[in-house]
């Protein structure tokens, strides 16, 4: 039977990343595939305490329906963290609890998205946000990145020759290539957004993992007309399986999310919200971000190491500053997708580079994620990565 599915299916395909990690599920696979956080950081004897307490306590209302824009104390819970830690001059209506970030950047897609509009992003870029883009038939192009972040030069005249629907962006330890936008650039990219009036959604999935000391800011610190739109999860920093992340935007934005939130998932999880809430009420939410951080900093110190090490000469690679990524630039004679079946007989995985390109994709790049492993085998699987690569360049000049 031939199904008449929407011609909208057509457009999009399944995640490269989703269907690497069917193919590495294997035990004998040690895998830099996936944005995983550490499950043995996960904090399942306290979440299970404050499920049982959550429903000892208000059992019928945490397992019936709720209101959309979620749980009122963990949204205020949420502006207050913003308020003292991000600097945000935010309330409760600027808050949507969200079911993840994902659904987070297709609400805002549903939102913002008409066939055939223009978005801006920048290159490389998060994956899973260009599929939430493309099923609603926009234009990709592409912002020209270096290690400070989207390059403003030559910006504006590419705004005044055709200016974008939205823009999309990662300022913060990016995903995937663990970048981090200087305070310079986010000043000047946010003057130019601000004086065009054009919509910017701000990804801050990685925003509290930070490996230093320096205090980085939220776009939204820069935008005196309510043109950014961002979102931020628990996922990284408490158990990505509850599914609870947020929304923080002008309250005319977040009116119109409510409505086809509605039409999408009718709220998220009464139960998951609450737990949240009194996770984050009986603990030291500070001190467990600080512990997540210094072990994914050894564990990006013990890649970075490596890396140096053994990475072949006219190879590249970043420094992040945070996050769980490192972006590796190859000679161009280097495929990514043999490079991955290369390393997979080393029984090792990463993820071609060319799927984060939201267009003219690169094929000699390659993310590798630190926070899923320990330093040891870091160290090993890199080195057998270096080795594949190494190979490849070899292969490529036989």
């Amino acid at each position: 039977m031939e199904y008449q599915f929407a011609l909208r299916t057509k457009k999009v395909t399944a995640s490269e990343v989703r269907e690497i990690l069917k193919i590495v599920a294997r035990p004998e696979i040690m895998s830099f595939a996936g944005g995983l956080p550490a499950p043995e950081l996960f904090p399942v004897d306290e979440v299970g305490r404050q499920c049982q307490a959550v429903l000892a306590e208000q059992g019928p209302k945490a397992l019936q329906y709720a209101t959309t824009e979620g749980y009122n104390p963990l949204r205020q819970w949420i502006v207050d963290r913003l308020t003292n830690k991000w600097h945000i001059n935010v309330g409760i209506d600027n808050v949507l609890i969200t079911s993840g970030s994902q659904s987070a950047l297709d609400m805002i897609s549903k939102l913002m998205v008409d066939e055939g509009d223009v978005i801006w992003c920048e290159t490389p870029t998060y994956l899973a946000a260009l599929t939430a883009f493309r099923l609603l038939g926009p234009t990709f192009e592409a912002m020209p990145s270096d290690d400070d972040g989207v390059i403003v030069d030559g910006l504006e005249e590419r705004i005044l020759q055709h200016k974008p629907k939205m823009v999309y962006v990662i300022p913060t330890f990016q995903n995937p290539s663990g970048r981090t936008w200087s305070m310079e650039r986010r000043k000047a990219f946010m003057e130019l957004m601000t004086k065009y009036e054009i919509m910017v959604v701000e990804d801050n999935a990685y925003f509290e993992l930070c490996f230093d000391d320096i205090e980085y800011c939220s776009l939204t610190n820069f935008d005196p007309k309510g043109l950014v739109i961002s979102s931020c999860s628990f996922s990284k920093v408490l158990c990505p399986g509850l599914r609870v992340a947020w929304i923080n935007a002008a309250a005319p934005v977040i009116e119109k999310l409510v409505i086809i939130k509605q039409s999408t998932d009718l709220q998220t999880a009464t139960l998951n919200q609450m737990v949240v809430h009194r996770f984050l009420t009986h603990n030291d939410f500070d001190a467990r971000v600080k512990m997540i951080c210094d072990v994914y900093g050894e564990r990006r110190d013990a890649m970075l190491d490596e890396l140096g090490k053994s990475l072949p000469e006219g190879c590249t690679f970043t420094h992040p500053r945070g996050g769980m990524f490192v972006w590796v630039t190859m000679p161009e004679c280097v495929d990514d997708d043999r490079l991955l079946q290369r390393c997979l007989t080393y029984n090792v995985a990463v993820v071609p580079g060319h799927s984060f390109y939201p267009v003219d994709p690169k094929k000699n790049t390659v993310r590798l994620n630190y926070s899923n492993l320990p330093p040891e085998k870091i160290h090993y699987g890199v080195s057998k990565v270096c080795q594949a690569i190494a190979e490849e360049i070899a292969a490529s000049q036989s």
